[in-house]
């Protein structure tokens, strides 16, 4: 791991990245009426990512990540975004 890697997670400017099990992603994807393929993408090699390896263990492409960011209107904002290969395209 690249030494500004540790950290990453902790700057103010990075929203809390997380990682949901299996059981969440399909409750948030039926409370969506969405499937995967239509969430926004995130790729493996994101800095967040390798960061939450470190913490999980390997993340696979398909698995779905939450992001909270913090809002001066909304208070608390949530986003989620499909972990592709870097490889992948479209």
């Amino acid at each position: 791991m690249v030494e500004s890697d540790l950290h990453v997670l902790e700057h103010d400017l990075v929203p809390e990245h997380s990682l949901l099990s299996e059981q969440e992603a399909e409750k948030v994807l039926a409370n969506l009426r969405i499937t995967r393929d239509q969430l926004p993408k995130i790729r493996r090699d994101d800095a967040c990512i390798r960061l939450l390896e470190k913490i999980e263990g390997p993340i696979a492409p398909g698995r779905i990540i939450q992001i909270r960011r913090s809002s001066d209107t909304a208070e608390e904002f949530i986003i989620y975004r499909l972990v592709i290969s870097k490889e992948h395209k479209g």
